[in-house]
């Protein structure tokens, strides 16, 4: 067996939705658009001695788009982003911005605004000179750092904060005064590691629609980090997947939500229903499956050998509770319901010890624990997995 931290023995996996650099195909990963790339990360190692953290990461960036590093912790993606930041020094690869090499290029000319999960503001400096201090290192006149400081804490909607200290700020302040600083020399690109994860339900929601209204406003390409599913799927305009050093797939938040290219991703993003089954019979289009002693008809972009074991991955969103009109129903007894105002989460066994999530709007009243219920999906409404827990394309 290889040792899977050993660069020189572990396979090269090729991620959906990534073309190998000089394979004939441009690579459409990350929102790819017209012209050269903001960001291109091509075959990149990082490895700490033995130990390899990121595997053969490629990944071109358009200009202007808002890209999502999403997995576990451990998984890589914050080592990716302090690469870009030159924090992490790569073993293997190049990293490009606007066609320039910069993975051998000194921090402080690499032109990255970089906000951090912890703020890491100036305590005793004022909010102006906090925001300001990129920018009397790079030596701009007086004038134009008043301008520009100025400008970007209306951006951040704190105009007047100039003489505040971070400790007179609230959390969500903070980070918007971290914000201000990182963008108010208007760098080529916008790191974001994890920077609402210190803040409360609330807060974060906010800052969420703030920094994607900025980003937007600016018109600069920003690379975010998150563990969160919902900040990924809300912001991005592309999310990059990424688990155990490598990446799962890349593509739209709706890519990557309704046809997930692994188990992994299916189950990391949304904890979706995975059904393991057999195929009784398939066709062109569509393949019939005997899951926990249940028959449902799902559709297969092509024809599958009888007796193949396969995993159909339901959303909970997916599944019509009670509508007799579905193409497939399941049978089953609730387990567990809880109420969410407009929708509800049921735990539903269906037999063999196996259990379903439903995501339903309500109705009329909520199922108890204990009732005995069927549920719907359309046959376009999964994905199917083969054995080995890839996508069926």
């Amino acid at each position: 067996m290889p040792d899977r931290n050993d660069l020189s023995e572990v396979p090269r996996p090729v991620a959906a939705g990534v073309a190998r650099p000089g394979a004939g195909t441009p690579a459409p990963a990350g929102g790819i658009g017209a012209g050269q790339p903001a960001v291109e990360f091509r075959d990149i190692d990082i490895a700490y001695g033995k130990f390899v953290a990121v595997r053969d990461f490629s990944l071109s960036i358009a200009k202007g788009s808002f890209v999502t590093l999403l997995g576990p912790s451990g998984c890589g993606k914050t080592t990716i982003l302090r690469s870009i930041a030159g924090l992490v020094d790569i073993s293997g690869g190049q990293i490009m911005i606007d066609g320039r090499r910069v993975d051998d290029v000194p921090i402080y000319k690499r032109n990255i605004g970089l906000v951090f999960q912890s703020y890491a503001l100036f305590p005793h400096k004022n909010v102006f000179d906090n925001v300001a201090f990129g920018l009397k290192y790079r030596n701009v006149p007086k004038p134009e750092i008043v301008r520009k400081v100025g400008q970007a804490l209306e951006m951040v909607r704190l105009p007047g904060s100039e003489k505040k200290l971070p400790s007179q700020l609230s959390g969500g302040q903070q980070q918007r005064i971290a914000l201000a600083r990182a963008i108010v020399f208007e760098p080529q690109v916008l790191l974001l590691d994890e920077p609402l994860s210190a803040l409360d339900a609330n807060m974060r929601e906010e800052m969420r629609v703030e920094i994607k209204k900025i980003q937007k406003e600016t018109g600069i390409t920003a690379i975010f980090v998150t563990h969160d599913q919902e900040e990924a799927l809300s912001m991005s305009d592309r999310i990059v997947v990424m688990n155990a050093g490598a990446v799962e797939q890349i593509g739209t938040p709706q890519e990557v939500y309704e046809t997930p290219a692994t188990a992994f991703v299916a189950d990391f993003l949304g904890k979706a229903n995975m059904l393991a089954g057999t195929v009784s019979r398939s066709g062109q289009a569509m393949a019939v499956v005997l899951a926990t002693g249940q028959t449902v008809e799902v559709a297969c972009p092509r024809p599958l050998a009888q007796g193949s074991k396969v995993t159909v991955v339901l959303r909970p969103q997916k599944l019509s509770v009670g509508a007799a009109a579905s193409a497939n129903r399941l049978s089953g007894r609730v387990v567990s319901a809880s109420y969410l105002g407009g929708s509800a989460i049921y735990e539903i066994d269906i037999g063999g010890k196996t259990s379903i999530r439903a995501n339903a709007p309500i109705t009329g009243r909520v199922l108890r624990e204990g009732e005995t219920i069927d549920v719907g999906f359309e046959p376009e409404g999964c994905v199917l997995l083969d054995e080995d827990g890839q996508r069926i394309s």
